[in-house]
């Protein structure tokens, strides 16, 4: 640029802030290098206007420096529109998110291609200003949206990991839910919360390891007879240092989501990563990674790799061709060791170059080195071992390392990232100061109090919630919490029985209607009941004529029983302490009969069943007691339990039912039926819509119904036909005599079972 072009330029630029004097030249440089005559002048006017709008000269500065490349890629008109648009958000209440605006452009920009979805950017923060500014007495908002600075530099990481229609649902599940909560929006677009973490993972393009967990936990077992767990982490959050899948003693950690990668798919990915780590935890032993240099241990690592990989092609040769799609192929040549430390380029030429026969290192070094490990792997084996890469490694960092160029601080990454394999902490231990016995260095501080986890309890699981108004689940939005139900005296069991022994009378005479009577022949057995004289002339015949003949000769007979599984859901919240006007008894106490009089015909029945009651204090905490289980007897126990029922808290139906359904569908039935008992509507005090409650359940009702599971509720509730056939169809019975419930809630389980 000559000095006249440079002194039209200056001219044109009227912005008189000293900053922004001072920096114009090497800004205008950037742009002229990149835009035409006329996108300059558009650039410049942009500036100028922007400088005008009283916000300072740092939006100013901004703008110059990421609008140059944003014109060059989307041509010169966008210079004015996002003026335009700068100037918008000056003048409204959210006039702080101007600058976040600015700053986070250029990382959208970067990741869209057209016009139109810089438009639909726009378009969406829109929306979002619209769904959460404030309106008093009916003027416009002077209520800043409270989640925008916080949406906008949570940007870059947003626009990385979903497409603008994912982050569109992202904005509007957050701006739904929050509307009435600052604090949790604000944590929420700052990406700090957990939903944010589940909404991002639901919404990116790919697999989700909740999709694939159930094969990858079979291939686990089944080819590697491993019985570690798998735990996922987060890969939408972290930038400063992307975690990798690792493996330890304790669990199998994988990432959340796999996109696919080189044309394969997530589900191949994933499988990928499980063997490599699977033929770590096999074939790897411990090395003491004090013993070696850091860069040593990088080349360790590699042939400890290969050599795991190599054993785990022995055993299964289709994961050759998974291997090889998934690592980098790094042309010679890319890393220019005068600017670059060639280290993990070396290392990945080295490894792809022990798994391929056909890779052409064209490097004398690595060819040595190849030959070297196959003879290794030829002559012992599964006998080889991690000691021996440990030499191959040491030898080959001491042959291949330049002094002057490995040190360097910048480090050449491209096409150097084996994405299948883990962070290797399996091999490494480190030593540490007091490894030794405990009688060497005494621990000097003893705590007061030691922390006893509940044995009773389980880890909480995590269920999905469905919006009715978005049509779409909140991602494991509830939390349910098992634990096995406190004691009392189980003798109050007996003697409700025995005020009711009138009405158990009447039930045993129907359950022997019930019981199964018809006697179903088996043929074809050596040791029987009686002779089957068809098959056993057939035998005499053989023998005869010189055949062997067939020995199975008699028939047998079996019950032809029922095949059902039972899971009896008892609603436990606050309102069962409500009293009957006619009885004085209170409806848990009612309950408590019922429970005992239908877990009695039940068992009596031989069908297997649960129980387990349920309450909840928020989504937070669904509370799900445990009251017995399908491999226990109905005895004293269990009785006892059901005595020390208690009513609290609120009625989040939905989860509770999803978890029962957690156990009934693992069990080997022809029938599976929940019975669930309430009194009430679904409903719990973090939730002022009260059809979500109830819609969610409705949803819960159809998940099961997908499963199998035939769902049918009793309620006590007189006013439950508002709501109850919403939620279960005409599947339910609402008791408008409640002192009948123990004698109803037995019939009805049997007219459902017979």
């Amino acid at each position: 640029m000559n000095e006249a072009m440079f002194a039209e330029y200056q001219e044109k630029f009227t912005c008189k802030f000293p900053k922004a004097v001072e920096l114009f030249p090497d800004l205008l440089n950037d742009a002229v290098s990149k835009l035409s005559p006329q996108g300059v002048e558009a650039y410049l006017e942009g500036a100028n206007f922007l400088c005008k709008i009283g916000q300072g000269v740092e939006p100013v500065l901004v703008y110059m420096e990421v609008m140059p490349d944003i014109a060059a890629h989307f041509g010169q008109g966008t210079n004015k529109m996002i003026a335009d648009y700068g100037y918008q958000l000056a003048r409204s209440p959210n006039k702080k998110a101007l600058i976040p605006f600015l700053s986070t452009l250029g990382h959208v920009c970067r990741r869209i291609d057209k016009i139109e979805d810089l438009e639909l950017y726009l378009q969406i923060i829109d929306e979002y200003v619209d769904k959460t500014q404030t309106v008093i007495h009916g003027h416009h908002s002077v209520h800043e949206s409270p989640g925008m600075v916080a949406l906008l530099e949570s940007m870059p990481q947003l626009i990385s990991k979903l497409c603008l229609k994912g982050i569109q649902n992202f904005i509007h599940y957050g701006a739904s839910n929050y509307a009435n909560s600052p604090n949790d929006q604000i944590a929420y677009f700052k990406l700090e919360s957990h939903d944010a973490k589940s909404i991002i993972t639901r919404e990116r393009q790919g697999t989700t390891f909740k999709d694939v967990a159930r094969h990858l936990e079979m291939l686990k077992d089944c080819m590697w007879d491993c019985d570690l767990p798998f735990q996922t982490f987060a890969t939408a959050f972290d930038q400063l240092r992307k975690p990798v899948p690792y493996l330890d003693e304790t669990i199998i950690a994988v990432p959340d989501v796999y996109e696919n990668e080189n044309g394969i798919s997530g589900l191949n990915r994933y499988r990928a990563t499980l063997a490599h780590m699977m033929a770590h935890q096999r074939w790897s032993t411990k090395l003491m990674a004090d013993n070696f240099a850091p860069h040593i241990q990088l080349f360790i690592s590699v042939f400890e790799d290969s050599r795991v990989e190599y054993l785990a092609i022995q055993k299964y040769p289709g994961l050759k061709a998974l291997f090889l799609s998934l690592h980098p192929y790094p042309e010679k040549g890319a890393c220019n060791d005068k600017e670059f430390s060639c280290l993990r380029y070396r290392a990945t030429r080295l490894s792809r170059a022990l798994l391929d026969e056909n890779f052409d290192s064209e490097n004398p070094l690595i060819e040595e080195f190849r030959q070297k490990f196959h003879a290794v792997m030829s002559e012992k084996g599964e006998d080889s071992t991690t000691r021996d890469m440990a030499e191959l490694g040491s030898l080959f960092y001491v042959k291949s390392r330049k002094q002057s160029s490995d040190s360097m601080p910048k480090m050449f990454f491209d096409d150097t990232e084996v994405s299948y394999r883990d962070d290797n902490r399996f091999i490494w231990f480190h030593y540490e100061e007091y490894d030794e016995p405990d009688e060497i260095m005494p621990n000097e501080y003893e705590p007061e109090e030691k922390i006893i986890e509940d044995p009773n309890s389980l880890p909480p699981r995590h269920y999905d919630e469905w919006d009715y108004i978005s049509e779409s689940y909140r991602p494991d939005w509830a939390t349910v919490y098992e634990r096995l139900h406190p004691s009392a005296d189980a003798g109050y069991i007996d003697y409700l029985m025995a005020k009711h022994d009138n009405l158990a009378k009447r039930l045993k005479k129907m359950i022997e209607a019930l019981k199964p009577q018809n006697k179903k022949r088996i043929r074809f057995q050596e040791e029987g009941d009686e002779l089957d004289l068809d098959i056993a002339i057939r035998s005499i015949i053989d023998f005869k004529s010189g055949q062997v003949p067939d020995p199975r000769i008699n028939t047998s007979h079996t019950t032809d029983s029922r095949n059902i599984a039972v899971m009896l859901l008892v609603d436990t919240s606050q309102s069962l302490n409500e009293r009957n006007p006619d009885t004085g008894q209170t409806l848990l106490e009612l309950s408590q009969e019922a429970l005992a009089i239908t877990a009695w015909t039940v068992d009596q029945l031989g069908d297997k069943f649960s129980i387990a009651g349920f309450s909840s204090d928020t989504r937070h905490e669904v509370r799900y007691q445990h009251i017995k289980g399908y491999s226990e007897n109905y005895c004293d126990e269990v009785k006892a339990r059901i005595s020390a029922m208690e009513a609290s808290y609120s009625t989040r139906m939905g989860a509770a039912m999803r978890h029962a359904a957690h156990y009934l569908d693992a069990q080997q039935a022809e029938k599976k039926l929940m019975l669930v008992l309430t009194d009430g509507e679904p409903a719990d005090i973090d939730v002022k819509d009260p059809q979500m409650l109830i819609e969610d359940t409705r949803k819960a009702v159809e998940e099961l119904k997908g499963q199998g599971i035939y769902s049918y509720c009793i309620t006590l509730d007189p006013d439950a036909d508002e709501y109850v056939e919403t939620i279960f169809d005409n599947h339910y019975t609402v008791i408008d005599h409640v002192d009948k419930l123990p004698e109803q809630l037995p019939q009805v389980f049997m007219k459902l079972t017979q």
